[in-house]
């Protein structure tokens, strides 16, 4: 395969799709949150966010490394369909042995503990998951770079579930079939992806199955995969034994924001996996680091002035978003918002470079140092500071995974950061924040939430457009490069 041959997908669209797909998991509860914390308030949004979270951890033995390994061994032999039959095969009936496993411990768990039991309907809904997670087999549809049909069919099961939330859920005592929706919206259309396998593979046995020969990377992925769960998702568990359901709703909206901004960062590093993968592959490593240094470049230029806006702004943004009932939710946002630079960063010099070079283990081992960290601060800060001590825990967490892959990438020549004019992030930013800070102290409405939304778009707009104006005068090199493409895409349409 020539280099030509490698470029035939074009990276520009699958990244805009993967960006839609991304941000569409998590504006789907931007859209239907704000109804639904007023509508069950926040012990019952708690609630689901705390069963969500042990259904994450059971999903999470149920995949294995499954997910991010297919990924990079879907994209290596995506050009041969035998090949790729078998490697779906097998990565497939593993993972069905291992969703039958997990279960029976899943159900025993849910009887046994008494924390558990008493949102035992919940926990039969939510755990639907685990199942239809397997059979998704979403890493072949990224390995195969199929990010059109995985965005538009996500969609489609997004808006029903968004207008099956407005319809349905209507008092207080709606919790579980909030729960019901939120899987349907984020997993039901993984029965359409077993449906469509028939047009990428073989699904009648082609034998020659060797299931051995992948454990060792999945069980290295696994692990991977339980490090970043840990410190994902421990949160929320540990403020739900700890604490009570109300508090696990005040650290889930202020996530749930910082989620929705961190998919926009890492959107575009999103796609690269498979592509970087098979540039390493093929010995193209000017290639490798050179879409690396473009994706670190985008990712500083969006996360910086994002995560010092809505720290700025963070109380105005938990009251837009949940309502008063969620107010105390504003330190925690605060200081979790950094972890969007932070998460962008890692992801490329983590997840975007060091996997496909095989260096696994050493993602691995930064991830097991930040869910340890997490772990003790989170044992040490929830008792007494709630939401915010677990806000602590995870910034302290990510900044040490940070520093440990700057160490471990000291021996590699990518220069990831060569592209990026620090000073002129600097300036910018302060620019926006000169210009936004004062609406902080106006008043525009008696209504909290209502003063809320009319100061952030006023503020937002100052803010953003004095950030990308100083960047086109300064004419920063992406900057003028991504505003050219949209132009040159305008005109085209008013041509047409």
């Amino acid at each position: 395969m020539n280099d030509s041959d490698i470029k035939k997908t074009s990276v520009k669209k699958n990244m805009i799709m993967s960006a839609i797909l991304t941000m569409s998991q998590f504006i789907f509860p931007f859209i239907t949150f704000p109804y639904i914390s007023r509508v069950i308030f926040k012990e019952g949004t708690g609630k689901v966010e705390f069963v969500a979270s042990i259904v994450t951890y059971f999903s999470m033995f149920a995949q294995l490394g499954i997910p991010m390994y297919g990924i990079k061994a879907a994209g290596k032999v995506r050009d041969d369909k035998e090949k790729l039959t078998r490697l779906t095969h097998e990565l497939l009936t593993i993972n069905m042995v291992t969703c039958l496993i997990v279960y029976v411990v899943y159900g025993f768990a849910i009887v046994m503990i008494p924390r558990l039991r008493r949102d035992l309907t919940l926990f039969i809904i939510m755990g639907a998951t685990i199942f239809l997670g397997a059979i998704g087999v979403e890493w072949l549809y990224r390995g195969l770079e199929k990010y059109q049909y995985i965005t538009v069919r996500s969609l489609i099961f997004k808006v029903i579930a968004v207008a099956a939330m407005l319809l349905f859920v209507k008092k207080r005592e709606d919790v579980v079939l909030y729960g019901a929706i939120s899987i349907f919206a984020s997993s039901a259309s993984n029965v359409l992806n077993f449906i469509n396998l028939r047009k990428f593979v073989y699904l009648r046995p082609i034998g020659g199955y060797n299931f051995r020969q992948h454990l060792k990377m999945i069980f290295t992925f696994f692990a991977m995969s339980v490090a970043t769960v840990i410190y994902t998702n421990l949160d929320k568990v540990m403020i739900g034994f700890i604490k009570d359901d109300g508090e696990v709703g005040l650290y889930g909206a202020a996530v749930k924001l910082k989620n929705i901004l961190l998919s926009i960062v890492t959107s575009v590093s999103t796609v690269l996996l498979p592509r970087a993968s098979l540039y390493v592959d093929k010995g193209m490593m000017d290639e490798f680091y050179r879409i690396l240094r473009k994706t670190m470049h985008f990712i500083i230029l969006i996360a910086v002035p994002i995560s010092v806006y809505f720290i700025l702004y963070a109380k105005e943004g938990i009251l837009f978003l949940s309502g008063n009932d969620y107010k105390a939710a504003a330190p925690a946002m605060m200081i979790i918002m950094p972890t969007v630079l932070l998460i962008g960063i890692t992801n490329v010099t983590g997840i975007q470079m060091l996997v496909p070079l095989d260096r696994e283990k050493e993602v691995l081992y930064s991830e097991i140092i930040g869910a340890v960290i997490d772990l003790v601060l989170n044992a040490l800060f929830i008792p007494k500071f709630g939401a915010a001590g677990a806000a602590f825990g995870t910034l302290i967490a990510e900044i040490s995974v940070l520093i440990y892959q700057f160490y471990i990438t000291r021996d590699l020549k990518a220069k990831l950061f060569c592209d990026v004019k620090w000073i002129h992030v600097v300036i910018a930013t302060l620019l926006g924040t000169g210009l936004c800070i004062s609406f902080k102290f106006f008043s525009f409405s008696t209504n909290t939430e209502l003063d809320s939304f009319i100061k952030m778009a006023i503020s937002g707009t100052l803010f953003f457009g004095a950030y990308l104006v100083y960047m086109l005068l300064i004419k920063e090199k992406l900057v003028i490069e991504i505003t050219g493409q949209l132009v040159n895409k305008i005109k085209r349409k008013k041509n047409d």
